[in-house]
């Protein structure tokens, strides 16, 4: 009796509300008088194959996750108190949509097709509570749900770090119990070819496999020299094929051309514009110069791999990739310069239209559907195409004004790669900031179309990449629980979203997820902060930000004099007092280890004072505003220069004026900078520094050259005059970027940080 209410006591400790806890939030719930009570004889009966299968599915879940060992049959088995399964084609609800009708007698899940008993009873499971009497059960009453889009997927990149075929299954289990049911598998990229092809054996027996792999960020490059790949048998891939569609999945293979082809051309060299055998499988990550070379030969090697590919994959769609073709490569070869003039082609762009054209044809003459990404629509989209927009909303809006479906994956919104919470306390990403309310605040319906165009959206997508997650456990970290905030984006209708409401059922989630030892990242309780003044000149105040939800933000703060320490329960914005020092702040709830914000303010006669800005900084590096270079607070490198403590100039020069308030004494000038010539950003090349005692005439104090290649370069000139009011400091931009280094001939960055004068 106690194994079999192990799952209840999870599911219902946590709440009991249980209505109130669904992720994603159904269409309809109507409560009723009473509850329906679990008893050891309570069983599942489908009454036809598919609903049968469902709670099979969910038999296997409950007995995975929780040890329930719920009956499940296809005819009434003695008194037992019945869940009944059905599917029904002619119920009033959308694709993939169920009814749920609880009574104190019985429950009955009615689905109208593909999916809708799964997710029926998925819902159900959300909806058990205890009672008092230490018995379990789910309030009366009904459900009408179906989903928003038709397409609710998930991307994961197994080119740049292999996940073995357990995980694989996990993740997939990840999807179905949010309702997801697109399963995008990133299968080959330069750095590795992951699945078998028998009739091009070469593909895994050398593609699959690198000499190394980047440690670090991107930015450092830096590499190991540990040989890393593995790939999936064909005999594995229709194992997780079967096992994903048991649970309503479907699994889009992604095989990329032309470009992204270092670890094809590895095994055989002969497909790219030059036969160099030297092509390596990439150790490092980013795009590379190579691509397929557009002659027959590569063709007939794409359409039998596509062959075998569509052999193991009965999905519609197949997906060829598309994106970050470089085309340098075709731009020297005779080959494809001749293609170009033999067919009209305009340039490089149409001879990659002409390329995606004829693999497009061959997958519609075997009766599928190419999805690519948004660069497929350079040049001219071609017939049959779906588009996959990643890079902002602007493919997809091409692809539905032109009648072509599309499915919406930007970057801003759908890459879980990026970092979620402060980048100090995650770890090590990519860059970019996705944090879960943005995810939840998505819509993938593009306000530029029209009502018809609308319709060419079929829903959303969020991409897991690979890059900087290496082992299991970091992708659960990335995926949830921002899975669950974009199952709610693509299922549940756009009324019904509030984000803090959501946050509250989130909470009951965690609960799960805890019970089941996921490693989901906590960063929505991360304390985020802000300097802010009154106005300019005023007190420096720190605002504490945080999810109400979670529970209340604990303070600490700590003298500089003495170390005296002062904690407290956050309410409002308080003042940084001069003496204060470090402050910790962090939320404190029901999970387990909640992340700890802290701040170490090293104040000086700089800071808090007014300061003017002749050039505004890039918007996207705004900090909280100018006061920003005056807060005390310095900016940090590692484990990147993400952050609120940076201000970006765009090829501009920084030039700032700091207004002492009355003439103060003035030995030194510090600036922070950045260098990150991976991200273009470069520190001036010299610094002058002016003071003034009216703002009008100011003298010139002190100048010095820069030239460092540390990542956050502290340049201090020491002042020639003793006293003034006005600080000037002017430090030119970098100008343009040297030859051969990222962006050589673009305008540089100029990043700085922390002015403190002493």
């Amino acid at each position: 009796m106690k194994k079999w209410f192990g799952l209840l006591l999870i599911c219902c400790c946590l709440n009991s509300f249980s209505q109130n806890v669904i992720i994603p939030a159904p269409v309809s719930v109507q409560s009723a008088p009473g509850y329906f009570v679990f008893d050891p004889t309570t069983y599942l009966l489908g009454t036809d194959f598919r609903s049968y299968m469902d709670g099979f599915v969910i038999k296997d879940y409950l007995i995975k996750y929780y040890n329930l060992p719920l009956k499940t049959a296809t005819k009434k088995i003695g008194d037992g108190k019945i869940i009944t399964l059905k599917y029904d084609s002619t119920i009033a609800v959308g694709n993939g949509g169920y009814f749920i009708n609880i009574t104190k007698e019985n429950i009955t899940i009615t689905g109208k097709n593909e999916g809708g008993v799964l997710y029926g009873l998925l819902t159900m499971m959300q909806m058990i509570e205890k009672s008092g009497n230490n018995t379990f059960q789910i309030p009366c009453g009904t459900v009408e749900d179906y989903p928003r889009f038709e397409y609710r997927g998930m991307h994961l990149d197994c080119a740049r770090h292999f996940f073995d075929v357990d995980f694989i299954k996990k993740y997939i289990d990840y999807l179905a119990l949010y309702k997801m049911n697109s399963f995008h598998w990133h299968l080959t990229d330069d750095q590795g070819w992951r699945i078998e092809i028998k009739q091009y054996p070469k593909l895994t027996e050398i593609g699959a496999w690198r000499s190394g792999s980047m440690v670090g960020h991107y930015r450092d490059q830096q590499y190991d020299t540990i040989r890393y790949g593995g790939f999936y048998t064909q005999k594995q891939i229709k194992e997780i094929v079967k096992y994903a569609n048991e649970r309503h999945i479907t699994v889009i293979p992604e095989i990329e051309m032309p470009g992204h082809c270092l670890a094809a051309l590895a095994a055989y060299p002969e497909l790219g514009c030059v036969a160099d055998t030297t092509y390596t499988v990439a150790k490092g990550w980013g795009v590379f110069d190579e691509a397929f070379c557009p002659k027959e030969e590569t063709f007939v090697f794409l359409q039998n791999v596509l062959d075998e590919v569509m052999a193991l994959f009965p999905s519609q769609y197949i997906h060829i990739g598309g994106d970050e073709v470089e085309k340098i490569r075709w731009k020297n070869c005779s080959h494809c310069q001749q293609l170009i003039k033999d067919n009209n082609l305009v340039d490089e762009h149409g001879l990659q239209n002409y390329f995606i054209h004829r693999i497009d044809n061959y997958v519609t003459s075997k009766g599928r559907k190419i999805i690519g990404w948004d660069e497929i629509l350079e040049g001219g989209i071609t017939p049959n195409a779906t588009i996959m927009s990643w890079r902002g909303e602007d493919g997809a809006i091409a692809a539905a004004q032109q009648n072509h479906y599309a499915i919406m994956t930007p970057g801003s919104y759908c890459y879980f790669d990026y970092y979620q919470g402060a980048p100090l306390l995650e770890p090590l990403a990519i860059g970019g900031f996705v944090t879960l309310e943005k995810v939840y605040q998505f819509n993938p319906i593009p306000a530029a179309l029209t009502a018809d165009q609308a319709k060419y959206i079929l829903g959303a997508q969020g991409n897991l990449w690979t890059e900087y997650i290496n082992y299991p456990e970091n992708v659960e970290y990335m995926l949830l629980p921002r899975l669950l905030a974009l199952s709610e984006v693509v299922w549940s209708p756009l009324e019904k979203r509030n984000f803090d409401d959501f946050s509250r059922r989130l909470v009951f989630h965690f609960g799960l997820l805890d019970k089941t030892g996921t490693n989901y990242a906590k960063s929505v309780y991360q304390v985020n902060y802000r300097i802010t003044q009154t106005e300019p000149g005023a007190d420096l105040l720190l605002e504490l930000i945080g999810n109400k939800q979670f529970g209340d933000i604990h303070v600490t703060t700590i003298s500089g004099i003495n170390g005296a320490k002062n904690a407290f329960v956050y309410t409002q914005p308080f003042k940084l007092e001069t003496n204060i020092a470090f402050v910790s702040a962090n939320m404190v709830a029901g999970v387990k280890n909640p992340p700890v914000t802290n701040i170490k303010i090293q104040q000086n006669t700089a800071t808090g004072k007014k300061i003017i800005i002749k050039n505004e900084p890039s918007k996207k590096y705004s900090g909280d505003g100018p006061v920003t270079l005056v807060n005390g607070i310095e900016a940090t490198v590692t484990p990147n220069w993400s952050g609120n403590e940076w201000l970006g100039f765009s090829g501009t020069d920084l030039e700032v004026i700091i207004d002492l308030g009355a003439i103060d004494t003035i030995n030194s000038v510090t600036v922070g900078f950045l260098y990150d010539k991976m991200s273009w950003i470069y520190p001036p090349q010299s610094m002058e520094i002016y003071v003034s005692d009216n703002q009008r005439n100011f003298q010139k104090a002190g100048q010095t050259k820069i030239n460092s290649t540390q990542k956050r370069v502290a340049v201090k000139i020491n002042s020639s005059i003793t006293t003034g009011r006005y600080i000037k400091i002017i430090a030119p931009n970098y100008g343009l970027i040297p030859s051969g280094n990222p962006g050589s001939g673009s305008k540089a960055w100029l990043f700085t940080d922390e002015i403190s004068i002493q």
